[in-house]
């Protein structure tokens, strides 16, 4: 019971550092600051939410894989049936 207790308190206190950080700008008195800290704040969630960007090359590659398995099922389909 005192392991879950002290594993329930140190989840607690690792989680509210990150809840003050976001809720610290609201207590700035001089607009400037205030404004700058919400901007830094904007900048630190829109690299948080965006997706690493995709491979091109790899694209690239799985396409012309698929096209070349695309050629190897007409040509087997073209052997199979002819005037049915």
């Amino acid at each position: 019971m005192k392991l879950f207790l002290s594993t329930l308190l140190v989840l607690i206190l690792g989680a509210a550092p990150a809840s003050a950080v976001v809720e610290q700008c609201r207590f700035i008195q001089a607009k400037p600051e205030r404004e700058a800290c919400y901007q830094r704040q904007e900048k630190e969630l829109a690299a948080k939410r965006k997706p690493e960007p995709a491979a091109d090359t790899s694209t690239a590659e799985t396409l012309q894989q698929m096209r070349q398995e695309d050629e190897a099922l007409y040509r087997s389909m073209r052997g199979i049936c002819r005037g049915c």
